[in-house]
């Protein structure tokens, strides 16, 4: 029997995804049939990747809570359940808290005036760079760092997006990619910059496999180029509201294993 490398905590999108919070881009219409078919199609490609699926219960008045990656970082065995600095988000911690406590993990929060979204939090190498900006501050950033214990953390400022993880974020190997617009490089080791914006974005499903955008296609060949597997995935209508591949599912790897390829914070594969 194959290995699985962990599981993918999912929620499905809710009735009023149209109606989700737009900063940096003008509105459009959102169709929500084709979003819910997106969203079958991303948890696919997470399921063919050999990541178990499980359902984080809907938090349907909420209607970003489909991005589930800001409500909570894990990293090993632990789960730190964020407070975003956008308020009308903080309703949908309580399912992600029920989801981690059934996996087994310990379990801590970010407490005011902290404030913190997952998706300000990337791991590359040895290093977790936390984004400073409008819905994660310097409060935050500390109380992660202490629930991190030894772990080297790096405060990122971001500007013109709303999360790290839409600037940056990190290839199997730990190399950064990017668009550097759109951070501090002068805290950040030397980045890759991306083909095009949604290039910037990519999730690391195993140790030389990535899902990236349907919308990256130049990234994605280049990454190709470079002996990567990489999977791609149309999330147009998440791209509509500031969502990327990365904030639609919280990985949470299996155990270490002896002898396993182990990526940053843990996470391990076969």
């Amino acid at each position: 029997m194959i290995e699985r490398p962990g599981t993918a905590l999912v929620r499905d999108p809710g009735p009023r995804l149209a109606d989700g919070i737009v900063t940096h881009r003008d509105r459009r219409e959102v169709d929500t049939a084709l979003a819910a078919r997106q969203h079958g199609d991303y948890v696919a490609a997470l399921g063919e990747a050999g990541w178990r699926v499980r359902p984080v219960a809907p938090a349907d008045a909420h209607p970003d809570a489909v991005f589930v990656e800001d409500a909570v970082v894990v990293c090993g065995d632990l789960a730190v359940l964020g407070r975003s600095g956008e308020t009308r988000r903080r309703g949908e911690v309580p399912g992600a808290e029920a989801a981690v406590r059934d996996l087994g993990l310990r379990v801590e929060r970010i407490t005011e005036p902290g404030t913190l979204d997952g998706g300000d939090v990337l791991h590359a190498g040895g290093t977790v760079y936390v984004g400073r900006g409008p819905r994660t501050n310097e409060e935050g950033i500390c109380q992660l760092a202490h629930l991190l214990g030894g772990r080297r953390v790096v405060p990122v400022d971001t500007r013109g997006c709303v999360h790290l993880k839409s600037a940056i974020t990190a290839l199997p190997d730990g190399t950064i990619i990017g668009v550097p617009e759109l951070v501090d490089t002068s805290v950040l080791p030397c980045m890759r910059v991306a083909g095009e914006p949604a290039g910037a974005q990519v999730v690391v499903l195993g140790p030389e496999h990535v899902l990236i955008s349907a919308a990256a296609p130049r990234t994605a060949a280049q990454l190709a180029a470079d002996g990567l597997r990489v999977t791609t995935v149309d999330i147009s209508e998440f791209e509509a509201l500031e969502g990327c591949v990365t904030c639609l599912s919280v990985l949470v790897p299996r155990p270490r294993a002896r002898d396993a390829h182990v990526s940053p914070c843990g996470t391990s594969f076969p």
